[in-house]
């Protein structure tokens, strides 16, 4: 008996091991490409590869050039204030629609509720290319070709669904005698939302939102589509700039990027424990009444 628990421990031990050697090389193959850019940013040199004196880690083969460049071109700043005019703008509509529409998808009453969110999240599955090139000849109809207006009402079709999802996902442990206690205590539907439903959810609120303004951030294919020389943002500058002229620049640009990122599903990380947190109080305090 003790000689098959030490056999099973030992199986278990390697099995164990080998498990966290394959989710490491895992990591290793997805994020290896992403943090490579990074080194290769300081590069005092202007190539793309590692030159003698990094690879000694010298102190004269790094520089911040590539940065102070990329801070003193007025082309970046200018494509730098449409991402974020461009994200901010599209998140905010985003959200809105995405919030409104997970209110009602959560309604056991309102038919048909699994072709309509089919609609909704059909910009996710859909290949950019179509729904870039569809939008291009909808939104030049209307004259929105090659405007702000149009680049960013075609983000906030982008980042709806995901906004959909995470509220969808916050709104199904939520607790409907929460709101029906609000309405006979008087408050009208806007009140209750506001000061019951709105705080409960909002850290998925706030995880959908960031997600669109990244989805809208990282977008190149529609500006492509759509955006002009007045509208170009970080993402179509990466792109003329590697069609145009390769520079370090771009690898400054894309740790800036990166940098960016971690940050983002840092925040949504945290988000996510905290809308763990607020569940887990609403159904004690639900148990307890």
């Amino acid at each position: 008996m003790r000689h098959a628990d030490a056999k099973f421990g030992f199986s278990e031990r390697v099995g164990r091991g080998l498990h966290l050697a394959f989710c490491a090389a895992v990591f290793v193959f997805l994020v290896a490409p992403m943090l490579v850019v990074i080194p290769l940013s300081f590069n005092a040199e202007p190539y793309f590869t590692f030159t003698e004196g990094m690879l000694r880690l010298d102190s004269d083969a790094y520089s911040l050039r590539w940065y102070r460049n990329v801070l003193e071109d007025g082309d970046w700043r200018r494509a730098l204030g449409n991402s974020i005019l461009i994200g901010v703008a599209a998140t905010a509509i985003a959200t809105t629609l995405g919030v409104l529409a997970a209110l009602g998808l959560a309604n056991p009453a309102m038919p048909g509720r699994g072709f309509v969110t089919s609609l909704l999240i059909s910009p996710m599955v859909t290949p950019l290319i179509i729904s870039a090139a569809g939008m291009f000849f909808f939104y030049s109809n209307l004259g929105l070709g090659q405007t702000h207006l149009g680049l960013i009402l075609a983000h906030a079709v982008l980042g709806t669904p995901f906004v959909v999802i995470s509220v969808t996902a916050t709104l199904a442990g939520f607790d409907n005698n929460l709101v029906r206690a609000g309405e006979s205590l008087g408050g009208g539907p806007f009140l209750v939302f506001r000061r019951i439903q709105l705080p409960l959810i909002a850290p998925g609120v706030i995880s959908g939102a960031l997600f669109a303004f990244a989805v809208s951030f990282d977008e190149v294919v529609t500006v492509l589509f759509l955006g002009g020389l007045g509208q170009r943002t970080v993402p179509r500058q990466m792109w003329t700039g590697i069609r145009e002229q390769i520079s370090p620049e771009i690898l400054a640009v894309a740790t800036f990027l990166v940098v960016f990122a971690l940050l983002l599903l840092g925040a949504v990380e945290w988000l996510r424990g905290r809308g763990g947190v607020s569940a887990s109080g609403v159904d004690k305090s639900t148990q307890a009444h």
